[in-house]
């Protein structure tokens, strides 16, 4: 017995599709809830293809043009900044320049920086009033944080 039910057909992306959904990749949407938000109007494909074919145009692959918007998006995540299609094509003679920021850990025992001094071979506490106060606890008891 034959289904009644029509298959849908996947229509194939388009180059610029492609580009365009590989940036809302990297601002976190999945395939489904890029679909999703087009169809409610939320994400309007028009509004993107300007930028993404300069891309396409500038990149030469669709690959290229992956690469070049994962490189601003994770340089523009790692300082908590903006980015768009847009951004893309204006950072694009920078593109090997740009980094993102590295994550810097340092030490820490109650909330006081630590130093280590070679010379010593020891960790020095830093208080409020700025005195090197030997560390005499254990190693676990260092608080690594992330200091921007």
């Amino acid at each position: 017995m034959a289904s009644s039910k029509k298959s849908k057909r996947e229509v194939p992306e388009t180059d610029i599709q492609k580009v365009v959904n590989h940036y809302f990749y990297t601002r976190g949407l999945s395939l489904d809830e890029i679909k999703e938000s087009a169809r409610k109007k939320k994400i309007i494909y028009g509004r993107y293809t300007r930028a993404a074919k300069e891309i396409l145009e500038l990149a030469g692959s669709v690959d290229k043009a992956r690469q070049a918007i994962t490189t601003v998006a994770e340089w523009a995540k790692s300082r908590n900044l903006e980015y768009s299609l847009e951004t893309v094509a204006k950072k694009w003679l920078e593109l090997d320049r740009l980094k993102p920021r590295e994550v810097i850990k340092k030490p820490f025992y109650r909330n006081m920086p630590l130093v280590w001094s070679n010379a010593k071979g020891k960790w020095y506490a830093i208080n409020d009033d700025g005195e090197w106060l030997e560390f005499v606890g254990q190693e676990e008891e260092i608080e690594w944080k992330v200091v921007d």
